[in-house]
């Protein structure tokens, strides 16, 4: 009976589609994300940047949440700033709704002295929802003695298929150890029902990031081979609010993080432990959400892997450091 308590109270969620709001699928690691949390981050590290990002939210109840995200972007001197490219795939209940977006976003750095750099980012993405109405579950398809026999009431969407174009903006200010970052996605608010109704938004997302790399200078490390960088996230969409704090710990080419995300009522979601290698041009990260609410035992957590390969650079007409934010 636990696993229909969990179809019932996942597709009722579903069957108020008409009337809800949806909300953005989360990373752990947004900094190995990075064109996903702010799109002034494209072209940041200068050179052209692979990454691939992989993400199984609660695993304990299946395919529940599972999230693919791969990006490509880099600095390109015919348009005077850094240019990238974004596709999300996101499923949730193993498939019944499915989500792909592309996101095409441009950011111009302008650098304001020599030790500060500020820049200003901007997207556009197309994404395409789909409703498999087979895989579906509704409460009035479950008998409590013999689990899903009936034919559900609902209504069936006409077209169980739904795209639509989002625009996003962002900003970002770095100097020599230190950055700060402000993005708002979905500044359309586009429509995402099914039905034709108004009523299902997406809101917009505000996020706000924070962050700074200290070296700790040993006599046992070269300079720069031992650091920490502690860190901050905010982020509001509709009544949701949620804090991301943290710190990393980097020794050559090993990185330690530990996590806690929480909302403002003080109700601690997940403890995120990290660990990152980097080889050459070749990063590799691990983490895991340890759930500390409620659901622990329902959910165990959530798993995230991100490669990411930078490609040989070519010196570029326009001079500035590369920000200096965390590798994951």
């Amino acid at each position: 009976m636990v696993k229909y308590k969990i179809i019932f109270s996942f597709f009722l969620f579903l069957s108020l589609i008409e009337l809800g709001h949806a909300q953005d699928p989360e990373f752990s690691q947004f900094y190995a994300n990075r064109l996903y949390l702010n799109p002034a981050f494209a072209g940041s590290d200068i050179c052209p940047k692979l990454s691939i990002n992989h993400r199984n939210q609660w695993p304990a109840l299946g395919k529940t949440f599972v999230t693919y995200t791969a990006s490509v972007d880099g600095y390109v001197d015919m348009v005077q700033g850094g240019v990238g490219l974004h596709v999300l795939s996101d499923r949730q209940g193993d498939g019944a709704l499915k989500t792909t977006a592309i996101d095409a976003m441009y950011s111009y750095t302008l650098r304001v002295n020599n030790t500060f750099n500020i820049s200003g980012g901007f997207q556009a993405s197309y994404v395409n929802r789909v409703l498999d109405w087979n895989n579906l579950v509704f409460p009035d398809m479950i008998d409590e003695l013999y689990g899903v026999i009936y034919r559900t009431n609902e209504q069936i969407p006409e077209d169980a298929s739904k795209s639509y174009f989002d625009f996003s903006a962002g900003m970002l200010g770095f100097g020599k150890n230190y950055y700060f970052g402000v993005a708002v996605h979905h500044l359309a608010e586009p429509e995402e029902s099914f039905y034709n109704s108004s009523n299902a938004i997406l809101p917009r997302k505000y996020t706000a990031h924070f962050g700074a790399k200290i070296p700790i200078n040993n006599r046992r490390y070269k300079r720069g081979a031992l650091s920490i960088s502690p860190n901050i996230m905010y982020q509001r969409q509709q009544s949701f609010e949620q804090l991301n704090y943290g710190l990393y710990l980097s020794r050559d080419a090993v990185t330690f993080g530990v996590w806690m995300r929480q909302n403002f009522d003080f109700h601690y979601d997940s403890f995120i432990m990290l660990i990152g290698f980097v080889q050459d041009d070749i990063k590799f990260a691990y983490s895991y959400d340890l759930t500390i609410s409620k659901l622990a035992k329902e959910t165990l957590g959530a798993h995230e892997v991100t490669i990411s390969y930078q490609f040989p650079c070519r010196e570029h007409k326009k001079k500035w450091s590369a920000i200096k934010c965390p590798r994951f």
